[in-house]
């Protein structure tokens, strides 16, 4: 008969960052074990709190299933001695397997025949196997890790308890000095300790005791509460859902409550009250139907209604404490100039092998320069990306952003609008940063997106100029992050960002004032190139495009991301054409081909023409070849596809690789002209092309 299994493990207080992730691991590796041992089930469901995690596994069998197993061993000619006897090779196969050569048949495969025995294994009961429910525990991995007593044993806190029952029976085992039983443990302060008489009332059990073990239950519950207080006061309350998810694993029986803070507090800006309250304290900013904030913030205690009027109390206190102090700071950054925290950079140190901030925003000037050359922005724009790139750092040294590093840009914009600056100009110092999340928001501003192209390029060139690269998992400057949101800027703003040219125009240009830039930038440009490219390749996987496609874009000979991206696009809008494949293989021939040139040699001469189709395609290609570098990605395709008539009917009436060295080195070279501009467009070589 089948039986409910629960499995609780009972810890101190875990980070709320990890709660959720630890669930779904346990449930996981529970329904792992449970396949492997072959323990059928029906449906498994996962638990937490701050101080558990569990899994109710719906029908588990009582045992395992009887196996039946066909096992092959040595042929019978090594199987049996020449007088018809079990040989030694036979007797160690059947020994190994359990069995006697009494178990031992023969079965022909392949014209041989080969000794074959059956195994037989009874299922073991499930009570016995879900011991190693013990190993599905300690194996759970976490980010940090802690020790605790005398044990060397390390979990992501301490445990305290553990609950493991099939149906009503106790699955034994024990871990350090913890042994299973059938007692879970209510909240810390409003319960008590339960004992469950069997697995299904797990969840019933820890609701008496003031513990909603489900979390969707238990956010449900913040959220109809919130909801509530925002409807009673014509409030809008926007449930941010990062900060809804940690709150909801901060707590086992919510309670939401309103708190307040003086009004004058409001005359700071609105992102340092709102950082306050939400990363500091974890909670939700108020506003009216116009979407002011509003005096006021609702959290939820850990706990009933009982004396709630306290918890409010000492949540207001500790704000108020924190919004003084950012009250306090705001006035103080306020009497620095611009100009002073600029100057107090060039103490501050970005890396020791690098230089200062100060150093950085030097080359990130003329990173942002170059840049916003080659993009095609306005002499007006430039004026404005150079006073942004001259200054952008310099809320860094700003008492708000020492207290509050998430603020900083959102500050550095503040700050420069309050002492004069352009709003074009303080908008770009605060886009600079982004994005800061490999999905976050990107820049809006031309100005913004350059500088933010400008400071992650600075990043990479200075950090691959000093040989520290990415290696493995290890990234700790972010440095694929960064070059991850380059890609999508550059995307975003389809600008044309031909890699390879910038980055000499940029070394070359850093490289000549050493003393300046605080390095040298001439190292590392293929390994650059290809950190990019991989970056790139990241990226279009995101986009649902075959792997084939991504392959072929990123192995062309072409380093504008941009035209990269184009021919991406082309690619997969064409795979399904009817000359699709007819052309793709005309292209691989030619550049199949065109790698046997022994040297290149970019002169063709016609004189060497022996057929029509010879001069036919080299007029083609001519006129291609001039207009090629100004036309679009998508003009281009649609031209090497013309070629493909030609081509087949060059193929039909020459021979290439013929032994006169000059007709044949001429005739490569014509080939080679087109394998250079196929390739410019995508590696059409690595496609896969299907009928």
């Amino acid at each position: 008969m089948a039986k409910d299994l629960l499995l609780e493990i009972g810890l101190e207080e875990m980070p709320a960052h990890v709660v959720t992730n630890s669930m779904q691991q346990l449930e996981q590796k529970v329904s792992e074990f449970l396949a492997t041992e072959k323990l059928t089930f029906s449906s498994i469901k996962s638990f937490s709190t701050p101080r558990r995690l569990a899994v109710l596994v719906s029908e588990v069998a009582e045992k395992q299933a009887d196996t039946e197993e066909e096992v092959k061993g040595p042929a019978k000619k090594i199987a049996l001695d020449s007088e018809g006897n079990w040989s030694k090779a036979a007797e160690g196969f059947v020994r190994g397997q359990g069995l006697t050569t009494d178990a031992i048949t023969f079965r022909e495969l392949k014209g041989v025949e080969y000794v074959y025995v059956t195994k037989y294994a009874k299922g073991k009961p499930a009570i016995e196997v879900l011991t190693g429910l013990k190993n599905v525990i300690t194996s759970l991995t976490f980010p940090v890790t802690m020790h605790w007593n005398k044990y060397d044993f390390e979990y992501i806190r301490p445990i305290h308890w553990i609950v493991a029952l099939l149906g009503e029976e106790i699955v034994p085992f024990s871990i350090l000095d913890v042994e299973t039983g059938n007692t879970t443990r209510g909240h810390r302060f409003l319960g008590d300790d339960a004992l469950l008489e069997n697995a299904q009332e797990y969840e019933e059990k820890l609701n008496e005791q003031f513990v909603v073990a489900d979390p969707l239950k238990r956010k449900a519950m913040i959220v109809n509460q919130i909801n509530e207080i925002a409807t009673k006061n014509d409030w809008q309350v926007t449930l941010d859902e990062d900060l809804l998810e940690e709150v909801n694993n901060l707590v086992e029986y919510p309670t939401a409550f309103v708190g307040n803070f003086e009004d004058r507090f409001l005359s700071v800006p609105e992102e340092v009250l709102v950082t306050s309250m939400k990363e500091h304290q974890r909670y939700f900013d108020v506003r009216n139907s116009a979407g002011l904030l509003l005096p006021h913030f609702i959290s939820a205690r850990n706990g009933n209604a009982v004396k709630l009027d306290n918890v409010v109390k000492g949540n207001e206190k500790v704000l108020t404490a924190r919004l003084e102090d950012a009250e306090f700071f705001y006035k103080e950054d306020q009497k620095l100039t611009i100009d002073v925290c600029v100057e107090k950079l060039k103490q501050v140190t970005f890396h020791e092998k690098i230089g200062s901030i100060y150093e950085k925003m030097q080359r990130v000037a003329e990173i942002a320069k170059i840049v916003g050359e080659t993009v095609g922005l306005s002499n007006e724009q430039l004026e404005d990306l150079a006073r942004a790139a001259e200054i952008y750092k310099f809320d860094l040294v700003t008492n708000m952003v020492g207290e509050f590093p998430e603020l900083q840009g959102v500050m550095g914009e503040k700050y420069a609008l309050l002492q004069g600056e352009k709003p074009s100009v303080a908008q770009a110092i605060r886009e600079h940063y982004l994005p800061i999340s490999s999905e976050g928001n990107l820049p809006t501003s031309e100005i913004g997106a350059v500088l933010a192209i400008a400071d992650k390029l600075d990043s990479l060139l200075s950090f691959f100029a000093v040989g520290m690269i990415p290696s493995g998992s290890n990234d700790p400057y972010a440095l694929r992050r960064q070059t991850y949101g380059i890609v999508r800027i550059i995307e975003n703003k389809h600008w044309a960002f031909p890699l390879v040219e910038l980055q000499e125009k940029i070394n070359e240009a850093i490289s000549q004032d050493e003393q300046r830039y605080g390095l040298k930038l001439n190292s590392g440009q293929t390994e650059v190139v290809n950190f990019v490219k991989a970056r790139l390749k990241q990226f279009l996987l995101t986009k649902n495009l075959r792997h084939d496609v991504i392959d072929a874009v990123i192995n062309a000979e072409q380093t504008n991301l941009t035209a990269i991206f184009s021919s991406a696009k082309i690619l997969r809008q064409h795979l399904n054409d009817p000359d699709f494949k007819p052309t793709m293989e005309a292209l691989t021939r030619v550049i199949n081909l065109a790698k046997k040139a022994e040297v290149e040699d970019a002169n063709v001469k016609p004189e060497l023409f022996d057929n029509e189709a010879e001069k036919t395609l080299f007029d083609a290609v001519t006129d291609l070849e001039n207009r090629f570098a100004r036309q679009t990605m998508a003009e281009n395709y649609d031209a090497l596809t013309a070629l493909r008539p030609l081509i087949e009917n060059y193929f039909d009436q020459t021979m290439v690789m013929v032994d006169d060295e000059k007709v044949r080195r001429n005739r490569l070279s014509q080939l080679n002209k087109i394998a250079k501009m196929a390739l410019a467009v995508a590696s059409l070589d690595a496609l896969i092309t299907k009928k």
